[in-house]
């Protein structure tokens, strides 16, 4: 179980770190978007700091994931994003959800097998 545990969480760091580090520089052309996912999408980029918000969050996640440091602090931060990327791709576009359920089931696979770390958070 530790081997899989390394697996899903350096997995999931690279995919992080590669979908930060391009956002940031541009290295991949922007996806055509269509519909309502459309209408979401440039509203994010009209709030101007919300994309490099998340895209900040996802590379020091990424970077926790794939060296192994403060992963239990970067699953917490990184839940919201995965949730809204797993939400995202439900309403909006749906070709990417496979890789979006994966995320969020590896996310929460993580969060399980370091759950000793946050049984201090649950107590009163």
């Amino acid at each position: 179980m530790k081997i899989a545990t390394i697996i899903v969480r350096v997995l999931i760091g690279l995919l992080f770190l590669f979908a930060s580090i391009s956002f940031f520089l541009h290295l991949m052309p922007e996806p055509e978007v269509t519909g309502n996912f459309k209408a979401f999408n440039v509203g994010l980029v009209a709030s101007t700091y919300l994309m490099p918000l998340a895209k900040s969050i996802e590379l020091l996640c990424g970077i926790a994931f794939v060296i192994g440091r403060f992963v239990t602090l970067a699953n917490i931060l990184i839940l919201p994003i995965t949730v809204n990327i797993l939400f995202i791709n439900y309403f909006m576009a749906p070709d990417g959800l496979p890789l979006a359920i994966l995320l969020f089931i590896g996310n929460l696979f993580l969060i399980y097998r370091y759950w000793d770390n946050y049984k201090s958070v649950f107590t009163p």
